[in-house]
């Protein structure tokens, strides 16, 4: 007959079986989805770089690696991702730790990223005004920057840096006039009209590019903060999770199958 703390082991182990069973489903799920985000982040990189590479150069003052970086991150975190399913399954506890030791670097990273952009956005509004300002005044309607402003004011509807009197100073208004994607009306709006002072206000839009974008970042400021600060947190559950199965599966010798 087994012994009395055989018998309290063997039950300890059928009592825990259980919980282990849980926390291994609640974390497959977990990396799952954070595997899904890391997918997310790939897409939006290769995106950002092929579809947005020239208005990416408006807002920095040199070429930005920030869809490099959202690559990068994606990747990883498909890998992670991919490598927290198999540690759940596998029942590892180093590999369990070194999941959730990785999920907490994440968690740091994201924190420090959020509280940069909410804390320096007015040097990224003083960047934007800048780089955004040279860009009228040196535009040529050829280069990627002057394509750039060309979408910019025919997608958002605005005109110049402040308003339309932001391209008088330009290079390119004394031969040519207010570039045309700054006209409301692209069938009554000839070259000449624009080339006039006078007959420009009644054919272009009056609101400027660089107040329409800052008020737009300060209105969804709190959104962006929220999202970013909610996405750094939910890596505590994955850390969390991680952290207890691993636990659990050291203190009770449990193989998993």
């Amino acid at each position: 007959l087994p012994s009395s703390t055989q018998r309290l082991r063997h039950s300890s182990i059928m009592e825990t079986k259980p919980v282990i069973t849980c926390l291994k489903t609640l974390l497959i799920v977990y990396s799952f989805v954070f595997w899904i985000t890391g997918a997310i982040l790939l897409a939006v990189g290769v995106w950002g770089k092929l579809m947005l590479g020239p208005y990416i150069s408006l807002i920095a003052d040199n070429s930005t690696n920030a869809p490099y970086v959202l690559i990068g991150t994606g990747t990883v975190i498909i890998v992670f991702g991919l490598f927290g399913c198999f540690a759940t399954c596998r029942g590892s506890p180093w590999m369990l730790k070194l999941y959730a030791m990785f999920l907490s670097l994440i968690f740091l990273a994201e924190l420090v990223a959020g509280i940069s952009g909410f804390v320096f956005r007015h040097e990224i509004k003083g960047t934007f005004r800048r780089t955004y300002t040279d860009a009228v005044l040196n535009y040529n309607a050829e280069d990627e920057a002057s394509r750039a402003v060309d979408n910019l004011q025919h997608n958002l509807r605005c005109c110049g840096v402040y308003n339309y009197t932001s391209w008088f100073a330009s290079v390119y208004y004394p031969s040519n006039g207010i570039p045309a994607s700054c006209c409301f009306n692209s069938s009554d709006c000839n070259q000449e009209d624009l080339r006039n002072a006078t007959a420009a206000p009644s054919k272009v839009y009056h609101q400027g590019c660089f107040e329409l974008v800052t008020s737009f970042m300060e209105t969804n400021m709190a959104i962006i903060a929220g999202v970013t600060f909610g996405i750094a947190f939910s890596q505590l559950i994955g850390m969390l999770l991680a952290c207890c199965l691993s636990r659990i599966i050291t203190a009770n010798q449990y193989e998993m199958v």
